[in-house]
């Protein structure tokens, strides 16, 4: 009989279980057999081994480098270590579990009496056994190791769990157990149960291939056999009733019902049926042990069929039904115990427990004089939109094509000239991709353009009388308000991959600052001085990271010399994820100028500060979240994310970072000193977090409360704002946060959702005005109206006070409307804007001239009694250099529109003439302070690109008018481009006059 192996080298598996009569008598099976490798083979493998070797020692001992440079080698240490210990507790049990079960079951394979009893297969089994036993025994330990070693967290905080001091409604227990312990006994109970299963499953099939087990024509186990899986199924009815017991616990932390957590069948009825079910896995765990000695398995086999049974009755069926013949008629009355557990946790778990909840019956009237008790609100309303106004900035203070500025600008608060300023801030970056392709070496990548200067800031409130950002601090080198501090900016989300710095005493300078048309080179370089990185000094950390980074450039170049240093993994966020990967981390860090060390005989630091999450998801009834889904709005952009972001139920904002902007440093700060979470983590890695006292006041009057938190909560209170149990399981009161209006989709499809806006205001409970974060809602569920439903603000001013947080910080005031309400919401305000025909005709206009209408960001303020909206409204040319500036401003209050020029006289359209407020949004306007040199200077710079974009403007409304032979519109344009061309020469004039004196 002929073989039709299609696999050459292995066994002919086509006639397996035919007997001797179906067998080929001319071949029988073999393992496949290798030659062995030559003197060359074995040259070869050694020194692919060897290649091996080193690369993985490059990213390894690289990495050890970094860390020690930055002073976390301890996480790094430590992270290794619990997970090559997770890893080889893992490996040993499962490689113990079944190399002893597989070596049992191999040696009752080899021949008694009868060699026909051995099939040809168990035959190489028997002739290999090591192979075959050590074999397996490997491949379930390293499937093992990858389950068990990135799971070294979970070893961690059990291991040094804190109690929260808070118990859980059902078993009385502190929460610690379900946060730090429970998981890691689900994950040992899972795994371990997964171990015996393979070493049962593999052990009952040598025992069938070597005939201890035979199915015909009867069943008859051999007795060796029969108590070696006798007792191991006894030892896995045992796990699985350990998984029901576990089970019990994880039933609070549950997702699924109509809120998470155990509801009332899960109480009465599955947790009763895993308990039942627990008792019966151990009864049957018994009868298997004595099946095993004494050969019968009717017994066990019975049980099994009661277990089946059971988990379909008990487990499955009895739940059902009481859900849906006891609970579900009587929901309201049943689960409404259950549904306060919910509430309760979720509003503890996020730190909404504290929330001030008032219903305010807010006005439609306007009338003259109503702001007049607002104008601590009034008079930093921001008309910079953070966004709009990158392109702006650009174009005026990029200075050359290698460097850039964010998309998105941050908002923050400074004292200028002694008086706090709501501020628009970002960083002059470098930009490698403005380089020309000539450009683009490994010397100027790596060596020259290796870092960004300086920030820029402007009033968020005031813009110029063209329409532009108000600066008070600009230019390069930088010129302003700030004062003396350190501009170079090694360390930041947009800066090059890696960056080869540091030179001896004395070198030349090789890496670019700024562009100085008074100097010899047209350019002022810099050698860095700082301790930003591991050394290049050696032989040996100059050939790991050539191979790390795959450069030959980085081995042979002379630009690398004994004080050189290699700056990378320079994202902020990602400094501070490999220092703290405990943490979950904001997704917008943002830049300040702080003096960080509190002695202002030093300069100051340009810094990144990050926001870090310590997170839970097995906090007993607290809702569970998508970190990622809810944290995206009409503002969020595809940020890189260097931590985890998935299902919680747990958020506190424990730490703050700072990362030092010139030398990439990494500071700590514990901001929450009561999280249980962050304080175990402090046991695990002790020593790396600072306490709150060293938090100089200069860097305390820049931290804020975070947008990602207050994101998750706003998510929550579309819900969560009702807090009793029976009016929120009727869902008759359910919020949305409202789409952001701003931003144009298609017919069928939804706009994402609003962004939180900073703003200076004051809530109706607020002592004063003071730094905030704010959204809007409008009604949810099935109500198809726009109106406003509620407005949320915390309170996010920290004070300036060294090592201390300002009592009333992270307060959350959520003010509520009556269902009644007539005070619009932000798309209904957005759709009165758009229909008031003075506004729509001015807009219309400007629209089909060349330019084309830019509406920012819709801000809610709550004064007046009500709830005052305010959009500004910029312009943009069509041609490639041009960019925005802010034009008009669109105000309403009740069912009145403002729009003007001007803040002052849009308000002042609304309130009657005369709206009282504080408003001084033109710099230079009526009652400005006379401009200095310095910002005359700058406004003829912004006056000469305004008149060069009009004249732009207007020779490409003259090319159109000339190929359509239209006359009367090409004279039109001349007059324009003469107009424009005029103003040209008279900003470059006064430019000039402003230099000289």
């Amino acid at each position: 009989m002929s073989s039709n192996n299609q696999f050459p080298g292995f066994p002919d598996f086509g006639n397996f279980g035919k007997g001797r009569a179906g067998r080929s008598s001319a071949a029988k099976p073999q393992l496949p057999k290798f030659k062995k490798p030559g003197p060359l083979g074995i040259t070869v493998i050694i020194l692919a081994a060897l290649l091996l070797f080193i690369v993985l020692m490059a990213g390894l001992w690289t990495e050890v480098l970094w860390y020690k440079q930055l002073g976390y080698l301890q996480i790094l240490f430590t992270q290794w270590g619990s997970a090559a210990l997770m890893g080889l507790v893992g490996f040993v049990l499962a490689f113990v579990i079944v190399v002893v079960n597989i070596f049992l079951a191999v040696r009752s394979m080899k021949p008694g009496r009868s060699a026909a009893s051995v099939s040809e297969y168990s035959r190489q089994i028997i002739s290999h056994p090591k192979i075959f036993t050590f074999g397996i025994a490997a491949l379930v330990g390293i499937y093992s190791v990858l389950k068990l070693a990135p799971s070294w967290s979970v070893l961690q905080v059990a291991l040094n769990s804190t109690p929260f001091g808070k118990k859980d409604p059902i078993w009385g227990f502190d929460l610690s157990f379900f946060t730090f312990q429970l998981p890691l006994l689900d994950l040992l109970s899972s795994a371990t149960l997964a171990m015996v299963a393979t070493a049962a499953v593999a052990t009952a099939v040598i025992y069938y291939l070597g005939g201890a087990i035979q199915v015909t024509p009867k069943v008859h186990v051999r007795r060796g056999a029969r108590i070696h899986l006798g007792i191991l199924a006894g030892i896995l009815s045992l796990l699985v009733g350990l998984r029901y017991i576990v089970g019990r616990f994880n039933m609070l932390a549950q997702q699924g019902g109509p809120t998470d957590g155990a509801m009332y069948t899960d109480i009465n009825a599955a947790l009763p049926a895993n308990t039942i079910l627990a008792v019966i896995s151990a009864l049957i765990a018994i009868l298997f042990f004595v099946a095993a000695f004494k050969g019968t398995w009717r017994l066990p086999v019975a049980g099994l069929v009661v277990l089946v049974v059971s988990s379909l009755v008990i487990g499955f069926g009895y739940p059902m039904l009481m859900q849906r013949f006891k609970v579900d008629p009587n929901a309201k009355a049943l689960e409404s115990t259950y549904i306060q557990h919910n509430i309760d946790a979720t509003l503890a778990a996020f730190g909404m427990d504290d929330l001030e909840y008032k219903t305010t019956s807010a006005t439609t009237k306007a009338e003259a004089g109503q702001l007049a008790e607002d104008q601590a609100s009034t008079s930093q309303i921001r008309l910079l939109d953070p966004e709009i106004i990158s392109p702006t900035v650009r174009q005026l203070q990029q200075s050359r094509p290698y460097y850039t500025f964010p998309e998105q600008f941050a908002v923050d608060r400074y004292k200028v000239d002694g008086e706090k300023a709501d501020t628009v801030i970002a960083v002059r970056d470098i930009n490698q991709e403005g380089l020309s392709q000539g450009q683009r070496t490994w010397v100027n990548d790596h060596t020259v353009y290796t870092h960004g200067f300086g920030a820029v800031a402007a009033f968020g409130n005031k813009v110029t009388p063209d329409g532009l950002p108000a600066y008070w601090e600009h230019s390069i080198p930088s010129r302003g308000k700030m004062g003396d501090y350190e501009p170079r900016i090694y360390f930041s989300p947009q800066s090059p991959q890696y960056s080869v710095v540091g030179a001896p005493k004395g070198s030349a300078p090789q890496e670019l600052d700024y562009p100085d048309d008074n100097a010899e080179s047209g350019q002022v370089n810099n050698t860095f001085q700082g301790n930003g990185g591991p050394s290049l000094g050696n032989f040996w950390n100059k050939f790991l990271y050539a191979l790390r980074f795959q450069s030959t450039d980085l081995f042979f170049s002379d630009q690398v010399n004994e004080k050189s240093q290699i700056l990378y993994d320079r994202d902020p966020s990602l400094r501070v994820a490999k220092a703290a990967p405990y943490l979950t981390l904001d997704r917008k860090p943002y830049p300040a100028v702080v003096d960080v060390d509190g002695d202002p005989k030093t300069p100051k630091r340009l810094v990144w500060i990050v926001d870090g999450y310590t997170t839970s998801n097995a906090y007993p009834y607290a809702e569970h979240v998508s970190v990622d889904s809810v944290t995206d709005d009409s503002r969020t952009n595809d940020e890189e994310q260097f931590t985890p972001r998935s299902q919680i139920n747990y958020m506190r904002n424990s730490v703050k970072a700072v990362v030092d902007a010139y030398d990439g440093s990494v500071s700590l700060y514990q901001w929450d000193k009561q999280d249980p979470v962050l304080r175990t983590w402090q046991k695990v890695f002790p020593g790396k977090i600072k306490p709150i006292s060293e938090i100089s006041g200069d860097l305390m009057a820049h931290l804020r409360y975070p947008e990602d938190l207050f994101k998750v909560q706003r998510k929550l209170l579309e819900t969560y704002h009702v807090t009793q149990a029976e009016k929120f399981y009727t869902g008759g009161d359910q919020w949305k946060l409202s789409e952001d209006p701003t931003v144009s989709v298609p017919k069928n499809e939804s706009a994402p959702v609003q962004p939180p806006y900073y703003l200076t205001m004051k809530m109706p409970s607020q002592p004063s005005a003071e730094f905030s974060l704010t959204s809007v809602f409008i009604p949810g569920g099935g109500s198809k109206r726009a109106a406003m439903a509620g407005f949320l603000a915390v309170d996010s001013e920290t004070g300036s006070e060294a090592g201390k947080v300002r009592e009333g910080y992270g307060k959350l005031r959520l003010m509520a409307l009556p269902s009644s309400t007539t005070v619009p919401g932000p798309g209904q305000v957005q759709n009165n804007f758009n229909s008031d025909q003075r506004v729509s005709k001015e807009l219309n206009l400007q629209d089909q001239q060349g330019t084309k209408v830019l509406r920012g960001n819709l801000l809610t303020l709550p004064v007046g009694g009500g709830l005052l909206y305010i959009q500004p409204v910029y312009v943009q040319s069509t041609g490639t250099t041009s960019y925005p500036q802010l034009r008009s401003v669109l105000t309403s209050f009740g069912d009145k529109v403002g729009f003007a020029s001007t803040l002052e006289e849009s308000l002042n359209q609304v309130f009657g003439g005369d709206a009282a407020a504080s408003t001084s949004s033109v710099i230079g306007g009526e009652g400005a302070k006379k401009p200095t040199a310095e910002k005359v200077e700058q406004s003829a710079d912004q006056k000469l690109q305004s008149a060069l974009q009009d004249a732009k403007a207007a020779l490409d409304s003259g090319g159109k008018a000339l190929s359509n032979q239209n006359w009367s519109e090409y004279g039109k344009s001349q007059e324009a481009l003469k107009k424009a061309l005029e103003e040209a020469v008279k900003a470059d004039q006064e430019r000039a006059k402003a230099k000289t004196k």
